[in-house]
């Protein structure tokens, strides 16, 4: 990777149920730059949603779909991407954002992602007998990667609008070569 990064873009990554959307479309607007979400964009190109793409094709097939647009994403510009949850575990996809983006981590415990995504039915890796048990199993296995990131903000017990306020400013900083 050079010394000198040419930053374009924003990367959210993180579990589910951390704000990657959410937050996403807020600093988008800010910056008035286009919010994408990959999975959103899957969907579309695929015409079924994440859930049915990972019952009638399995998680491979999704993965696969995912990291094609992500390295597509790379020619563009003025982008905060917000990724789904596993996206970074696979090497290439960190690769592909961190030549034109920055990648911020949203970050929460195993017991505030159980609170936000356990009434979620769009969730196909949580509609199991014991959601909690199997959000910790998986953090456990993703922080080494989610922990790549160029910076990780904590969301836990902070409001939307303050980890957007972070994160514009972490995006800030890194335009004036304060970052990353």
């Amino acid at each position: 990777m050079p010394d000198q990064r040419i930053i374009s873009n924003l990367a959210l990554v993180g579990f589910m149920g951390c704000g990657k959307s959410t937050v996403g479309r807020q600093v988008a607007g800010e910056l008035h730059f286009e919010f994408v979400d990959v999975d959103t964009l899957i969907e579309a190109r695929e015409g079924v949603s994440i859930a049915e793409i990972f019952s009638n094709e399995g998680e491979r097939a999704f993965r696969k779909m995912e990291c094609e647009v992500i390295a597509e994403l790379a020619d563009r510009k003025n982008l905060v991407i917000a990724t789904g949850g596993g996206a970074i575990v696979n090497p290439e996809n960190l690769t592909s954002l961190k030549q034109h983006a920055l990648v911020i981590c949203l970050w929460a415990n195993a017991e505030t992602i159980h609170k936000r995504t356990k009434h979620q039915s769009h969730r196909p890796l949580l509609q199991q007998d014991n959601p909690l048990s199997t959000i910790r199993k998986m953090l456990t296995e993703r922080e080494p990667h989610y922990k790549q990131a160029d910076v990780i903000v904590n969301t836990e017990l902070r409001p939307q609008r303050e980890v957007a306020a972070q994160v514009l400013h972490q995006f800030g900083e890194s335009k004036r070569g304060g970052g990353s």
